[in-house]
């Protein structure tokens, strides 16, 4: 078994196991208990009581934080020539076509997020095995493939982004960072968690939001109160 360092000993001991903490207070004490010498993450994950395996109990979304992620989010945008110079005002970091998709052939994917329009998402199939994988791949139910590339990376640069429920029927999304307050880390949560309840699949049975833990990069987790989805 691993020993512990002195520093997770001390965030472990700030946390009362047998306690499921609102959201506020989660976001209180994973500021408190996150030791990382740089501007650590801040991760909830959901567990859902749906079998992912059963497409209608699939649950994926997009959901716009209000007090973004604070993360500088890297966006390609595969675009035709009469949209390049919308996507770059838009402030996408890379812009252009043909040049990028034989980038991503060769196995370059050092970006977070890829934008395109209907008319280029075939060129696009037979990159799938390298995108799909990294998550990468765009898709227009996240928004991602759409003639309004201006807004669609605005967007994303703003704080918007996907989540998709994994095969463990667990929910995991980066919410911001420790050096935000905690009303915007609880602002954050609590939109991603209304979200979720809006897609709540009607073939779900039984509770739907099992369990919700909170923590930052390399902290133990924090419980919160599974009611805080009633948000």
């Amino acid at each position: 078994m691993a020993k512990l360092t002195k520093n997770r000993k001390e965030a472990v001991a700030k946390i009362e196991s047998s306690k499921f903490y609102s959201l506020m207070e989660a976001s209180a004490l994973v500021k408190e208990i996150s030791n990382a010498k740089f501007d650590a993450s801040v991760d909830i994950a959901v567990r859902l009581g749906v079998d992912p395996k059963k497409a209608n109990q699939m649950v994926r979304g997009v959901v716009s934080l209000p007090h973004g992620t604070g993360k500088d989010v890297k966006v390609l945008a595969l675009v035709t020539p009469d949209k390049e110079k919308e996507a770059k005002e838009a402030g996408a970091d890379y812009v252009g076509l043909n040049e990028y998709l034989d980038k991503i052939k060769g196995g370059w994917t050092d970006v977070d997020v890829i934008i395109t329009m209907p008319s280029v998402m075939g060129k696009l199939g037979p990159l799938g095995r390298v995108l799909g994988p990294r998550g990468l791949m765009p898709n227009p139910k996240t928004g991602t493939v759409t003639m309004d590339i201006a807004k669609a990376v605005s967007e994303v640069k703003a704080g918007k982004i996907d989540f998709k429920v994994d095969k463990t029927g667990i929910v995991h999304a980066a919410i911001g960072k420790v050096s935000f307050s905690a009303d915007k880390i609880e602002g954050n949560a609590k939109e991603l968690l209304s979200t979720l309840i809006k897609l709540k699949p009607t073939a779900a049975k039984g509770v739907y939001v099992k369990s919700i833990f909170m923590s930052s990069t390399m902290s133990p987790s924090i419980a919160v109160d599974s009611k805080a989805a009633a948000v």
